[in-house]
């Protein structure tokens, strides 16, 4: 499934609904989902960590639809490497 089949599959499935919501709720449901993906990574199961970056990449996905964003085309911003400095790996230096 590409990243765009993903996203027209989660707006066919919730889109209604989370607009109805509108994006200030919505948003607070992406980041419970991010707070949970954060407790499936500190415990480290895996079944929960899958499930849960499939919520917060489903979630993300609903706040680009609803802001007219095709995930397809904001992540070709990554398609030539680093945004900054086109390498791959990124040569920038890292602050740590």
């Amino acid at each position: 499934m590409t990243i765009d089949e993903f996203q027209k599959l989660i707006e066919k499935t919730y889109f209604e609904r989370d607009s109805a919501r509108g994006m200030g709720g919505t948003f607070m449901w992406f980041t419970e989902e991010v707070g949970e993906l954060a407790t499936a990574l500190r415990e480290g199961n895996r079944k929960e960590m899958e499930e849960e970056f499939a919520d917060v990449l489903a979630w993300l996905c609903t706040l680009a639809s609803m802001s007219g964003i095709r995930m397809e085309d904001a992540v070709r911003k990554y398609a030539q490497g680093c945004p900054r400095c086109r390498r791959i790996p990124c040569g920038c230096s890292q602050k740590v």
